[in-house]
């Protein structure tokens, strides 16, 4: 698979949806997370990102606007010992239940399917970073409707071990703009990763489309102390 600009990927479609971005620094000794979110309707836009212990939420920007929270309001990042969850929904919260039981990713997922918000069908998508003992690995997961099907769920998982330096894998909700919204195809993207947090957060903040972008987290985490440092840039303020 060849390597990918992120900043050119990113900014290729006009509305991605929600997307993932996991892998690893340029100097090799950070595991690199991205959430970001965006949003059509007033009701998707009027949202912040907010820290929540070791993660973070999703919160109304103006409260008197909120007319649906059921898809929109939901903890995106938690953290479970070395483990890192992110997703773009509360099956956030399912993955961690699942893990603490010692359940794998893929089973903590067995009881999720896509999101039901016909005609969309918006696809949940999933990863988890494990640091342990210097060593770093990672999965993303989406679970679709089958091609516009809600009658069927299709379930992929993707595992990275023992990452290379300056790349990650991006996953995202959507193909691009649509009606209905058609949902993301084939593998995760293989993409660079370059610069600091700070950078790496500009790169993906700048990139994404003026317009529809919300919130985006950012995370590195040293390997070998496990050590987290974090960003959150809101549209918002």
């Amino acid at each position: 698979m060849k390597i990918v600009s992120l900043s050119e990927e990113l900014g290729r479609t006009t509305y991605p949806g929600r997307g993932i971005v996991i892998g690893k620094s340029a100097d090799g000794k950070k595991a690199v997370v991205a959430y970001f979110i965006m949003g059509r309707s007033e009701n998707s836009r009027n949202r912040i990102f907010v820290e929540d212990g070791e993660g973070i939420r999703t919160q109304a920007f103006d409260e008197s606007k909120l007319t649906d929270p059921s898809l929109i309001i939901y903890a995106p990042v938690r953290v479970l010992g070395n483990k890192t969850i992110v997703t773009n929904g509360d099956q956030t919260d399912t993955i961690y239940a699942g893990m603490d039981k010692q359940l794998t990713f893929e089973q903590s997922l067995r009881s999720r399917e896509f999101e039901p918000d016909a005609p969309n069908f918006t696809p949940r998508i999933s990863g988890v970073m494990h640091i342990e003992n210097g060593k770093y690995n990672y999965a993303l997961s989406i679970l679709k409707s089958d091609n516009g099907d809600d009658s069927g769920c299709n379930r992929f998982t993707f595992a990275y071990e023992n990452p290379k330096a300056a790349q990650g894998r991006f996953i995202h909700t959507y193909q691009g703009d649509g009606n209905p919204l058609p949902s993301f195809e084939g593998e995760p993207v293989l993409v660079d990763i370059a610069g600091n947090i700070d950078e790496f957060t500009a790169t993906v903040w700048n990139a994404l489309n003026a317009d529809n972008k919300v919130s985006l987290f950012t995370r590195f985490i040293d390997i070998e102390t496990g050590k987290a440092e974090s960003r959150i840039v809101n549209k918002n303020k």
